[in-house]
């Protein structure tokens, strides 16, 4: 178990011994997480105990039949444990059912407004519809919509958006703010309570960081719901790479979050990639390859950024959690390599040792460096794999 201390001296003149030592020391990686009722997205579980799930959502013209399942493969084939479709008109929601029966991933429903669009999704497969009750009309067509849920099996998602409160609540505070944003999640919680419909999870999203996770922090103690967490419209790939981070990583560390979305202006690909590294800094959920790897200086005995942006892309298949390290020199790769499922430490000469489950094992030169290094962590991938069966 690892440990954060807290040092405290109390000491006399500089000749004098010190009078007093006191020590304070807690846990630092165990993150204990919020307990909340568990709900299903199709076959994924999200809340209670379950692990944190990764979402994204495709960008296609979703009447795009084959674009649209081709983007769905290409999430499944990152990751993504959920994916969300928006279905803003009927030609959207008469191709989620093509759609639906051609992949793997639960699918949820984007509706915004329109009723009928989530009645269609829900007999078009849909697992999950996210929409917000008081947004979609009469009452009638509230009981319609959650009706509907109840008998094709859909769960539902409540979305609240600083970008898009509701009227009242823009007048009754002056601006989103986190009561307002947690004030409107509530409200259309009890909209579906009142229908005796309770499979369901919220979101409070906002651009902003602080708004954002005061809305979350507020909304946790609030409720005992499952929540999806993100950061909206956080930017592109490096912008909202950061904000989400950032964001997102103050709420998991504190326990706050059952499923995830990193929302970035690039390939949604991006956004499970970026997801499942927030989970594994956390170590909240591992897959694939951690790659542990130094910066780089003029010690370095061979290129190491190039070395692993090859790396990278070449163990993207991977999905066995495993950790490799890389580092360009012996000022502290034994060290990372000690740590690590497989290491390597620049030599000189273009000779640069391999550690083996932390242990010196052989020498590798410059040639081939890459390839030798990918055959090993295939390799070892397969023991893991073979060991966990096994189990």
């Amino acid at each position: 178990m690892a440990y954060w201390c807290y040092c405290q001296f109390v000491a006399g003149g500089s000749d004098a011994e010190p009078e007093e030592t006191t020590v304070s020391v807690r846990p630092y990686r165990d993150i204990s997480r919020r307990e909340s009722r568990q709900i299903k997205v199709g076959e994924i579980a999200v809340g209670g105990n379950a692990p944190i799930s990764v979402q994204s959502m495709t960008n296609t013209p979703t009447a795009d039949v084959a674009a649209t399942i081709e983007q769905v493969r290409a999430l499944e084939a990152a990751g993504a444990d959920i994916v969300r479709i928006s279905c803003p008109d009927k030609e959207s929601t008469v191709a989620l059912a093509k759609i639906v029966s051609a992949v793997k991933a639960p699918i949820v429903a984007d509706i915004h407004f329109h009723y009928k669009r989530a009645l269609e999704a829900a007999e078009a497969g849909a697992d999950c519809l996210r929409i917000n009750p008081g947004n979609i009309g009469a009452p009638d067509r509230v009981r319609a919509v959650v009706q509907a849920a109840k008998d094709h099996g859909c769960s539902m998602r409540i979305g609240v958006n600083a970008g898009s409160l509701e009227r009242d609540l823009l007048e009754k505070y002056g601006k989103p703010c986190p009561e307002a944003m947690i004030e409107s999640a509530l409200f259309h919680a009890r909209i579906l309570e009142d229908h005796d419909f309770y499979d369901f999870k919220i979101s409070v999203k906002a651009s902003d960081v602080f708004l954002t996770v005061a809305a979350y922090q507020g909304l946790a103690e609030a409720c005992d719901y499952p929540l999806h967490v993100g950061i909206t419209e956080a930017g592109g790939l490096m912008t909202g790479t950061v904000k989400s981070s950032v964001g997102l990583g103050m709420l998991l560390w504190s326990g706050i979050g059952d499923t995830i979305r990193v929302s970035l202006s690039a390939d949604p690909v991006e956004e499970v990639r970026v997801g499942f590294e927030l989970l594994k800094a956390l170590n909240l959920r591992h897959r694939g390859v951690s790659i542990i790897s130094c910066p780089s200086c003029a010690r370095q005995q061979f290129p190491v950024i190039k070395t692993v942006e090859l790396l990278e892309k070449r163990l993207a298949h991977i999905e066995v959690p495993m950790t490799l390290s890389v580092v360009g020199c012996v000022v502290n790769g034994p060290g990372e390599a000690r740590e690590t499922d497989i290491g390597l430490t620049g030599g000189g000469k273009g000779n640069h040792q391999v550690y083996l489950g932390g242990v010196t094992d052989h020498k590798i030169t410059d040639e081939d460096l890459v390839d030798k290094l990918v055959q090993l962590v295939e390799k070892k991938a397969l023991e893991i794999a073979a060991d966990c069966e096994d189990e």
